[in-house]
């Protein structure tokens, strides 16, 4: 495993134990009974769940008024009732939570109907978990209902949108005086960074860990670590290749800062460039060439998608090549695609001459 990827890792490691030391004790066996199957992030962000509902409970709920979250004990999941989780539903909606990183300070939070079903999978999982156990006798969280979610329409960028995308970082054109100041510096590491994004669909975390040593320009494939953790070998065209290797040309022109000496992509202060800044770095283009939509790294995830779909028709090389563990989750974002081919061919056939 690379270096930065183990580091990420111990990080990770460190807050999960952390958010697990202020949840009740009997929590811990949860988590160690579901780490070998999830990642370090799906439990990170079981935990900031489960703080929620455990906060629920201690705060909202007459049984439990002056007892501590972490004075709960597994029998008290056998209190709360499906009726109760489903007051918690409805809590979610506008709430204030201790912030994490200084409790003497409260956040504000509110949550979408999309919101409420991932907390609410996240406590069916806890239930479901020690019910299989036979540590509960009862399954509440089973008897509520999922909230219904309003399909959102897929952003993604057309053909003629990704050639001026593109065009737009090799020109700078339309960009301000003081970011044409740093694209002089940038415009190969954007480009390639853009390209590299619209031409293989990786995610914006297994773009920040790539290095110069997964990279094979004779075979144009590079390795990447997938958001579970696992290693897969991906391919580019000859064409995002080009585009690479100039700018590998200008990367080792460059002395990077201590410690990231094999980041692939580095910032203006020679340090591996992050999620934030590659978030900034998408919308500040995109912004350009087409300011109605709001386009983000994962946007451009979707449009490599829509376009391997589209020229290939296979739905199991897309979920393949993205990275889709379920491939009904490749066919619930590019489902669509083949309804527009429906409805073209359905215009194709005449019965009668015009």
């Amino acid at each position: 495993m690379d270096t930065f990827t183990k580091d990420q890792n111990t990080q990770l490691t460190i807050k999960l134990r952390k958010l697990i030391n202020d949840l009740p004790t009997f929590v811990e066996t949860f988590f160690r009974g579901i780490e070998p199957n999830t990642s370090i992030k799906t439990r990170i962000a079981y935990a900031f769940d489960l703080r929620t509902f455990f906060y629920y409970i201690t705060e909202e709920l007459e049984n439990f008024y002056g007892k501590k979250m972490k004075e709960l004990n597994i029998e008290d999941l056998d209190v709360i009732t499906s009726i109760d989780i489903e007051k918690f539903m409805e809590f979610l909606s506008f709430y204030s939570l201790p912030n994490y990183k200084n409790p003497d300070q409260f956040i504000t939070y509110t949550n979408s109907n999309s919101g409420k079903a991932r907390k609410l999978s996240t406590i069916r999982t806890f239930y479901r978990y020690f019910f299989k156990k036979e540590l509960i006798i009862s399954n509440p969280a089973l008897l509520v209902d999922l909230p219904k979610s309003k399909e959102k329409a897929i952003i993604r960028l057309e053909v003629d949108e990704v050639a001026n995308l593109l065009d737009t970082i090799e020109t700078g054109e339309n960009l301000s005086a003081s970011q044409k100041k740093y694209h002089e510096h940038n415009k190969e590491r954007d480009l390639a960074l853009i390209a590299l994004l619209l031409g293989t669909g990786i995610r914006i975390s297994e773009c920040v860990g790539l290095e110069i040593q997964h990279f094979n320009f004779e075979n144009n494939s590079f390795r990447i670590i997938r958001k579970g953790g696992s290693e897969t070998i991906l391919y580019f065209s000859d064409e995002v290749q080009k585009i690479l290797t100039d700018y590998i040309s200008v990367r080792e022109s460059i002395i990077p800062y201590p410690g990231h000496e094999n980041a692939f992509f580095l910032s203006l202060q020679r340090k591996r460039l992050g999620v934030s800044a590659i978030q900034k770095l998408v919308k500040k283009y995109a912004s350009i060439i087409t300011p109605l939509k709001n386009i983000s790294p994962h946007k451009l995830r979707s449009t490599y998608g829509t376009n391997l779909y589209r020229e290939t028709g296979d739905i199991y090389l897309v979920a393949d090549v993205l990275g889709h563990k379920d491939v009904n989750t490749t066919k619930k974002h590019y489902a669509a695609i083949s309804d527009d081919q429906k409805r073209s061919a359905a215009k194709i056939v005449k019965l009668r001459e015009d």
